[in-house]
């Protein structure tokens, strides 16, 4: 087993330990103030009974966004550290630095797929909701290891989001375009979740899983799909889009994307 696994299970473990509440207040109190954690939108330190349940956090209440189909909406609250087009079947996963989206998604993709990757810090929200009105088509989860996916991390690792385990959702949205979900994981990812397969939360890691729907899932845009434990990536692909953000902080709600031509 690989160093950075057993450190991520380890890891893990003691996230997920509920200590006793003054000592665990007291542990959250010191990660909220290292990370500087806003919990302005969320409910108050007291309501965590162990570290993942702070990491894994909902809002209190729905944010704003924009419904429009033509905008596709940032899944996640982080930074837009990469976006472009795929070229050749190539995407950069950060400047300098491709790799092969058919090994990434598992399959060949088209000509026309825009993409944004987003990093969710150790500090971020770790929901992830739709991106749009979308069909999912099938879930694969792709055995792989758990490097970091920081900034110093994606310059030093070639071809880090293919290396590490990852899951990929595959969907059509409202237009029928073609959408790719990819939710990489990273060093002390304990966990990437999809609410529509609850087969991925007794994931084995020793192999390839990949889950068709003959009838595709419909999901709402906006709606909250899944989580990480602890901070991670999500890699976004759609077809036929503009880009609208890159290099910034963004929301959760937030436009990501248009649809061309509109």
């Amino acid at each position: 087993m690989k160093i950075t696994k057993l450190i991520s299970i380890c890891f893990g473990v003691v996230a997920n330990i509920r200590f006793y509440p003054p000592i665990q207040r007291f542990i959250n109190k010191q990660y909220i103030k290292i990370f500087k954690i806003d919990l302005s939108e969320f409910y108050p330190l007291h309501s965590y009974k162990s570290l993942n349940e702070l990491f894994t956090r909902g809002l209190k209440s729905n944010r704003a966004f924009n419904k429009d189909d033509n905008i596709f909406i940032s899944p996640i609250d982080g930074k837009v550290v990469q976006t472009g087009n795929v070229d050749n079947g190539r995407a950069l996963q950060i400047k300098g630095f491709s790799y092969s989206v058919d090994r990434l998604v598992g399959e060949s993709v088209s000509s026309n797929l825009s993409y944004a990757n987003l990093y969710l810090s150790p500090s971020n929200y770790h929901r992830y909701h739709s991106p749009c009105n979308m069909y999912v088509e099938s879930i694969t989860h792709f055995k792989g290891a758990l490097l970091p996916v920081h900034l110093k991390s994606l310059y030093k690792n070639k071809n880090l989001f293919v290396v590490n385990e990852r899951v990929v959702l595959k969907a059509r949205d409202s237009f029928g375009g073609i959408l790719y979900f990819v939710a990489v994981g990273a060093l002390n990812v304990g966990g990437i979740y999809f609410y529509i397969e609850p087969r991925l939360q007794h994931k084995s890691n020793l192999y390839t899983r990949k889950f068709e729907y003959k009838d595709p899932i419909f999901v709402k845009k906006g709606e909250e799909i899944g989580m990480f434990k602890m901070g991670s990536t999500v890699v976004l692909f759609a077809s036929d889009v503009d880009i609208l953000k890159n290099d910034c902080d963004i929301k959760f709600g937030s436009d990501l994307f248009k649809r061309k031509n509109f």
